[in-house]
């Protein structure tokens, strides 16, 4: 099992000491670093940024939001990065969710699935640099009855096959995730859970495929708080488990609400809902139950770590990304590091 690390937002508040941690991650030899986007920083500039101030690791997008982009311009995008940063580039797609997706970019959020399988095999074709023509429900390139022709891609990318990712958490997601990506990105994954919630599913679209799950890159995202007080540090997290399951789409299309529903918490994910929607955060933060956090993140001593990274490695994970927590940058790099010694000492490493 390998480590990454995700820087999340940048203008989150820690921007200097992000770059300072991808920087030790990569002197540690973390084997990539993500950043994320929503409606704020783009992730192809972060990534630019860092990997133009670090030499060895990987960078990545957690995600690309498909509707922000045309796929052709994504192809872009991915070929110019993995040619600047001389191979180390990873393209992670999402759809995001509705109210992003057609509050932000004026895009209409329907049939979310079909919409990712022909931007997938646009990005894939286009950066084959083969001339680009596709007809589909969603793209028709080129524009029939215009003066578009079929046009090839001039950037040529360090490799012929950049790795493509896609963020996924319902089934039907997850399964299209196995049968067109190379790895899939998670949140919110339980090691106790993960192969009713994710890995079956994953495995099927292999299948399907007519591939096996051998070099498939499972890759779930986890916050690491370095301490002794668990209790403590899960409440910490409180308010990022409350928002995810309470506030992150609609009442009726919440992805992160169903999967904490699928791990066994119907009556408690309900609860979050309701009062984070009746704008009761901290009540809502209150309802998140401390199992679930527990679940869904890398608490405690490094023994402690260590034995959760066995856990998910033993579950099926490949690459266990990593999100430092801590208030200083002290804290976060020693979490860092504490990422590097608990696979050690589970022999991960």
């Amino acid at each position: 099992m390998r480590l990454g690390i995700n820087l999340g937002y940048w203008g989150a508040g820690m921007d200097g000491d992000n770059l300072a941690v991808a920087q030790e991650a990569d002197r540690l030899g973390y084997d990539v670093c993500w950043a994320a986007e929503a409606y704020g920083s783009d992730a192809p500039t972060v990534l630019a940024w860092v990997a133009a101030k670090t030499e060895r690791i990987d960078v990545g997008s957690a995600i690309m939001q498909i509707p922000a982009r045309q796929p052709a311009m994504t192809a872009m995008t991915a070929a110019t990065l993995d040619s600047l940063t001389g191979g180390r580039f990873r393209l992670g797609l999402g759809v995001s969710g509705p109210q992003v997706s057609e509050g932000w970019y004026g895009v209409k959020f329907d049939k979310p699935l079909a919409r990712t399988r022909e931007y997938v095999e646009i990005v894939r074709r286009a950066m084959s640099r083969e001339r680009l023509t596709y007809e589909g429900e969603h793209w028709t390139l080129p524009l029939p009855d215009g003066p578009g022709k079929p046009i090839k891609l001039t950037v040529h990318p360090e490799r012929e096959h950049i790795p493509l990712y896609i963020a996924a958490i319902g089934p039907k997601n997850l399964e299209q995730t196995g049968e067109i990506a190379d790895g899939a990105l998670l949140i919110f994954p339980s090691a106790e859970h993960l192969e009713e919630t994710a890995l079956r599913h994953l495995r099927a679209g292999r299948e399907k495929a007519g591939l096996t799950m051998d070099g498939f890159d499972v890759c779930p995202t986890l916050p690491l708080a370095l301490g002794e007080d668990v209790g403590a540090l899960a409440d910490v997290f409180r308010p990022y488990t409350a928002l995810y399951v309470g506030g992150m789409g609609s009442r009726k299309q919440n992805f992160y609400n169903q999967l904490a529903q699928r791990m066994g918490y119907e009556k408690e994910a309900a609860e979050i809902q309701d009062k984070y929607l009746a704008g009761d955060k901290a009540g809502a933060a209150a309802a998140v139950p401390h199992s679930l956090i527990e679940q869904t993140t890398l608490l405690g001593s490094v023994e402690r770590i260590s034995e959760r990274m066995t856990a998910y490695a033993e579950a099926g994970v490949t690459t266990l990304t990593l999100a430092p927590a801590g208030f200083t940058l002290d804290e976060r790099l020693a979490a860092l590091r504490a990422g590097v010694e608990a696979m050690e000492r589970a022999g991960l490493a």
